[in-house]
Protein backbone atom coordinates (compact mmCIF):
# COMPACT_ATOMS: atom_id res chain seq x y z
CA UNK A 1 0.00 0.00 0.00
CA UNK A 2 1.34 3.53 -0.64
CA UNK A 3 -0.16 6.59 1.10
CA UNK A 4 -0.44 9.97 -0.60
CA UNK A 5 -1.72 13.09 0.67
CA UNK A 6 -3.67 14.67 -2.20
CA UNK A 7 -5.43 18.36 -2.12
CA UNK A 8 -5.48 17.88 1.63
CA UNK A 9 -6.92 14.62 1.75
CA UNK A 10 -5.45 10.84 2.42
CA UNK A 11 -5.68 8.39 0.01
CA UNK A 12 -4.08 4.56 0.52
CA UNK A 13 -3.59 2.80 -3.00
CA UNK A 14 -2.44 -0.70 -3.86
CA UNK A 15 -0.50 -0.56 -6.76
CA UNK A 16 2.76 -0.94 -7.99
CA UNK A 17 5.25 1.28 -7.11
CA UNK A 18 6.69 2.09 -10.36
CA UNK A 19 3.27 3.05 -11.71
CA UNK A 20 2.42 6.85 -13.01
CA UNK A 21 1.27 8.96 -10.45
CA UNK A 22 -1.05 10.27 -13.63
CA UNK A 23 -2.47 6.78 -13.21
CA UNK A 24 -2.91 6.61 -9.68
CA UNK A 25 -5.23 9.47 -10.23
CA UNK A 26 -7.04 9.25 -12.87
CA UNK A 27 -7.76 5.35 -12.81
CA UNK A 28 -7.22 4.46 -9.46
CA UNK A 29 -8.72 7.38 -7.87
CA UNK A 30 -11.07 8.84 -10.30
CA UNK A 31 -9.84 12.38 -10.46
CA UNK A 32 -9.78 12.87 -14.05
CA UNK A 33 -8.62 16.86 -14.50
CA UNK A 34 -5.25 15.64 -14.47
CA UNK A 35 -4.63 14.90 -18.40
CA UNK A 36 -2.84 12.43 -20.56
CA UNK A 37 -0.82 14.09 -23.21
CA UNK A 38 2.31 12.60 -24.22
CA UNK A 39 3.15 10.64 -22.08
CA UNK A 40 6.71 11.55 -21.86
CA UNK A 41 6.47 14.41 -19.60
CA UNK A 42 7.02 17.18 -22.70
CA UNK A 43 3.90 18.38 -23.06
CA UNK A 44 2.94 19.39 -19.43
CA UNK A 45 -0.85 18.00 -19.61
CA UNK A 46 -0.35 16.05 -16.32
CA UNK A 47 0.66 18.82 -14.28
CA UNK A 48 0.63 18.86 -10.86
CA UNK A 49 2.58 20.33 -7.57
CA UNK A 50 4.66 18.12 -6.06
CA UNK A 51 5.49 19.85 -2.71
CA UNK A 52 4.51 22.80 -4.25
CA UNK A 53 6.59 22.21 -7.56
CA UNK A 54 5.42 21.08 -11.25
CA UNK A 55 5.85 18.07 -12.36
CA UNK A 56 4.78 16.14 -15.20
CA UNK A 57 2.79 13.46 -12.95
CA UNK A 58 2.84 11.45 -16.59
CA UNK A 59 7.07 10.37 -15.70
CA UNK A 60 6.97 10.58 -11.56
CA UNK A 61 6.41 6.55 -10.38
CA UNK A 62 3.92 7.01 -7.17
CA UNK A 63 6.85 5.11 -5.17
CA UNK A 64 9.02 8.36 -5.82
CA UNK A 65 6.06 10.48 -4.10
CA UNK A 66 7.27 10.51 -0.88
CA UNK A 67 5.98 12.19 1.91
CA UNK A 68 4.99 15.06 -0.30
CA UNK A 69 1.78 16.39 -0.83
CA UNK A 70 0.07 16.31 -3.93
CA UNK A 71 -1.94 19.01 -5.82
CA UNK A 72 -4.01 18.41 -8.63
CA UNK A 73 -6.32 20.97 -10.44
CA UNK A 74 -9.24 19.61 -8.39
CA UNK A 75 -7.48 21.63 -5.70
CA UNK A 76 -5.59 24.19 -7.03
CA UNK A 77 -8.34 26.61 -6.53
CA UNK A 78 -7.89 26.71 -2.67
CA UNK A 79 -4.37 27.86 -2.86
CA UNK A 80 -4.32 31.88 -3.12
CA UNK A 81 -2.28 31.17 -6.31
CA UNK A 82 -4.59 28.74 -8.04
CA UNK A 83 -7.69 30.42 -6.98
CA UNK A 84 -5.93 34.07 -8.37
CA UNK A 85 -5.28 32.12 -11.57
CA UNK A 86 -8.18 30.39 -12.26
CA UNK A 87 -9.86 33.93 -11.75
CA UNK A 88 -7.51 35.60 -14.27
CA UNK A 89 -8.58 32.52 -16.80
CA UNK A 90 -12.08 33.20 -16.38
CA UNK A 91 -12.08 37.35 -16.67
CA UNK A 92 -9.53 37.05 -19.68
CA UNK A 93 -10.85 34.13 -20.79
CA UNK A 94 -7.95 32.12 -21.58
CA UNK A 95 -9.26 29.00 -22.56
CA UNK A 96 -10.01 27.91 -25.97
CA UNK A 97 -10.62 23.83 -26.01
CA UNK A 98 -9.13 23.81 -22.71
CA UNK A 99 -7.51 20.58 -22.73
CA UNK A 100 -4.26 21.79 -21.74
CA UNK A 101 -5.69 23.90 -19.10
CA UNK A 102 -5.18 21.87 -16.25
CA UNK A 103 -1.55 21.97 -16.24
CA UNK A 104 -0.77 25.01 -17.57
CA UNK A 105 -2.83 26.91 -14.82
CA UNK A 106 -0.47 24.24 -12.45
CA UNK A 107 2.24 25.58 -13.80
CA UNK A 108 0.86 29.20 -13.55
CA UNK A 109 0.17 28.55 -10.09
CA UNK A 110 3.62 27.15 -8.70
CA UNK A 111 5.39 30.22 -10.60
CA UNK A 112 3.74 33.20 -8.93
CA UNK A 113 3.60 31.32 -5.52
CA UNK A 114 7.59 31.13 -6.53
CA UNK A 115 7.70 34.35 -8.26
CA UNK A 116 4.57 36.69 -7.49
CA UNK A 117 5.60 39.43 -10.28
CA UNK A 118 6.69 37.65 -13.28
CA UNK A 119 8.35 39.52 -16.10
CA UNK A 120 7.62 37.68 -19.62
CA UNK A 121 10.90 36.43 -19.50
CA UNK A 122 10.00 34.68 -16.20
CA UNK A 123 6.59 33.55 -17.42
CA UNK A 124 7.58 32.18 -20.52
CA UNK A 125 10.50 30.38 -18.87
CA UNK A 126 8.32 28.95 -16.55
CA UNK A 127 5.66 28.30 -19.11
CA UNK A 128 7.93 26.32 -21.54
CA UNK A 129 7.44 22.88 -21.33
CA UNK A 130 3.51 23.28 -21.23
CA UNK A 131 1.92 23.05 -25.13
CA UNK A 132 -1.08 24.39 -26.30
CA UNK A 133 -2.54 23.24 -29.60
CA UNK A 134 -5.16 26.07 -29.91
CA UNK A 135 -2.05 28.90 -29.02
CA UNK A 136 -3.21 30.73 -26.33
CA UNK A 137 0.11 31.59 -25.31
CA UNK A 138 -0.35 35.13 -25.38
CA UNK A 139 -4.10 35.17 -22.93
CA UNK A 140 -2.47 32.99 -21.22
CA UNK A 141 1.02 35.30 -20.29
CA UNK A 142 -1.88 37.85 -19.89
CA UNK A 143 -4.11 35.44 -17.40
CA UNK A 144 -0.44 35.07 -14.93
CA UNK A 145 -0.40 38.88 -15.25
CA UNK A 146 -3.50 39.25 -14.38
CA UNK A 147 -3.36 37.21 -11.88
CA UNK A 148 -0.11 38.51 -10.50
CA UNK A 149 -2.17 42.10 -10.32
CA UNK A 150 -4.34 40.49 -8.32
Amino acid sequence: MTDLTINGARHSVDVPAEMPLLWVLRDVLGMTGTKFGCGIAQCGACTVHLGGVAVRSCQLAVGDVGPQAITTIEGVGATPEGARIQKAWLDLEVIQCGYCQPGQILSAAALLAANPAPDDAAIDAAMAGNLCRCGTYVRIREGIKHAARS
